[in-house]
């Protein structure tokens, strides 16, 4: 077994600090001159399709946990044609442009730390700068993780909260007024642009092989952390606007969360907010890199996750970091913030939407409601459209990026399958297919684990349980054995007797094995499982 497992804190924290990155830090400023008083609306609207999105994130996770995340998801709906590798490249190209949003806004609040105000010279020797950096270290394999990560999403909570908290008793009640409203089309706009800032809690899918009780664990990590990032932006959208008027905020929208800090806490919370902002951008870069970009990256070149995938972090594929590194600061010096974002969100609606879809289609296997799966979609399509209108009327040279990103990365794609003919796996993370297939022939598996479980617990009866015992094998996502023993077993008798276990029958560590003990005396707990006993072997 594995060494270390997630558990409910740390995959919260994992989705938690994958979305409060650099994007509210960005694009705050984007949404208020789009819906002024009703910015907090517009994060609540975005908020809405994220959360509907999670839930099929979250039922996919539990049925199909592997590395490659989304795109594994949609490998598993729709099978390895040349849209699922085209979503993958979609994919890829958002988080370049995740990747210049963060660096954009490095460059933004390092410029205004500076000089107090916005300076175009500095902001981009920033942007190239943080992008060096970060690239260099990847390239050396060196990679901030574990505790520092943890203490960085903490950082950025607190900050935030207490920026809201502080700003709620200095707030102006009539710049929240629904005078100050903008038209309801021009609200969801607002929330549109910035579905990009809810971006980071599907990394949680990521983890799915390595959470502690997935049926339980990943759900309420997904919600949790989607319904706390939603209450988070929505205080803080509620105090920038409540604290700024508009003329300020267009002035200061690329660091206006910092601005937002003056009014209650002075020049010193401008400088906080600044140096928040700078932390919270560069540990999103350096996790997107490291993270998200390099699974997009690797699925591209090798059709799959190699299976010497977690050795080095850029093994195989360091033209690949260069590659991104290149395009992001190419983006985020050619294009404004507008174009960036809605790039970003178009990405990201149209990628959950696919995600939503393939929920929809897989939903007997991940018992999942057709219908809420389906609003999913139709959403994300819904709000792709209403996006591309809204920009289309009010601002069309914000869709240069999202045209050029769309169009380019199909037609790489097709060019790419033309030219090396890789196509993508059956199964992009190896392990879930030798999952799958434990699944598939677990009857062949069973003598050998009886064998061991009674060497081991003598004279214990053993049961197959839940979906499996029930002989529906499309909803099972593991082989639970309940064992019942004559005397009660300790945890770590229990740790103990499952690696012995597991080393005795020869499952491998990536098998789903779940193994539950009950005292013979207790036998009754097992009757919700639907037990079905094995004889002897």
């Amino acid at each position: 077994m594995r060494a270390k497992k997630i558990g409910l804190l740390e995959a919260v924290s994992i989705g938690i600090g994958g979305m409060i990155g650099g994007g509210i830090f960005a694009v705050l400023g984007l949404t208020v001159t789009l819906a002024r008083g009703a910015a907090p609306i517009a994060f609540l609207f975005a908020g809405i399709i994220a959360l509907i999105t999670a839930y099929s994130y979250s039922k996919l996770s539990v049925r199909f946990p592997s590395e490659g995340g989304t795109i594994e998801f949609i490998v598993q709906a729709f099978g390895p044609g040349v849209i699922p590798a085209w979503l993958n490249t979609l994919l890829l190209a958002s988080y370049i442009i995740m990747l210049s949003l963060y660096s954009y806004a490095f460059g933004s609040y390092g410029a205004a730390l500076i000089f107090g105000a916005e300076n175009l010279f500095t902001k981009k020797l920033l942007i190239v700068l943080v992008i060096t950096v970060f690239t260099a270290m990847n390239l050396l394999g060196a990679y901030i993780v574990g505790k520092a990560e943890d203490y960085m999403v903490i950082f950025k909570v607190v900050i935030l909260l207490v920026f809201s908290i502080a700003g709620l008793f200095s707030m102006d009640p009539q710049r929240l007024s629904p005078a100050t409203y903008p038209g309801l089309f021009h609200v969801f706009s607002g929330g549109l642009i910035i579905f990009l800032a809810y971006e980071g809690f599907e990394l949680i899918a990521n983890t799915g092989g390595d959470v502690i009780d997935p049926d339980k664990t990943l759900p309420r990590a997904f919600y949790t952390s989607v319904l706390f990032v939603i209450f988070i932006y929505f205080l803080v959208a509620l105090v920038a606007v409540g604290n700024l008027d508009y003329k300020e905020v267009v002035k200061a929208q690329d660091y206006v969360l910092a601005e937002a800090a003056r009014p209650f806490f002075g020049k010193t919370g401008f400088i906080l907010i600044g140096i928040a902002a700078l932390i919270s951008t560069a540990s999103a870069i350096n996790a997107t890199l490291y993270g998200t970009a390099r699974i997009s990256y690797m699925v591209a070149k090798f059709g799959q996750l190699p299976r010497v995938f977690a050795k080095r972090i850029w093994k195989g594929a360091y033209e690949g970091l260069i590659i991104l590194s290149a395009l992001t600061v190419c983006a985020a010096l050619i294009f404004n913030l507008e174009n960036i974002s809605v790039a970003g969100s178009l990405g990201f609606l149209m990628v959950f939407g696919a995600v939503n879809l393939a929920n929809l289609k897989l939903h007997e296997k991940t018992k999942a409601n057709p219908y809420l799966a389906g609003l999913g979609a139709f959403l994300c399509f819904v709000a792709s459209i209403v996006l591309v209108l809204h920009n289309l009327k009010t601002n069309p040279q914000s869709l240069k990026s999202s045209s050029v990103v769309i169009g380019l990365t199909l037609l790489f794609e097709i060019l790419y399958r033309t030219i090396t003919k890789r196509r993508l796996s059956l199964f992009i993370d190896w392990r879930l297919g030798e999952k799958e297939e434990f699944l598939d022939n677990f009857e062949k598996y069973l003598e050998p684990l009886v064998r061991a479980i009674r060497a081991r617990f003598k004279g214990a009866e053993v049961y197959i349980l839940d979906e499996l015992a029930r002989g529906e094998r499309k909803g099972a996502n593991k082989l639970h054995l309940g064992i019942v023993t004559r005397e009660r077993v300790s945890k770590g008798e229990r740790q103990e007797g499952e690696r012995a276990i597991r080393r005795d029958a020869r499952i491998k560590p990536h098998h789903p094995l779940k193994l539950s003990f009950v005292v013979q005396g207790e036998k009754e707990k097992l009757k919700s499982h639907g037990p079905r006993r094995i004889s002897n072997p």
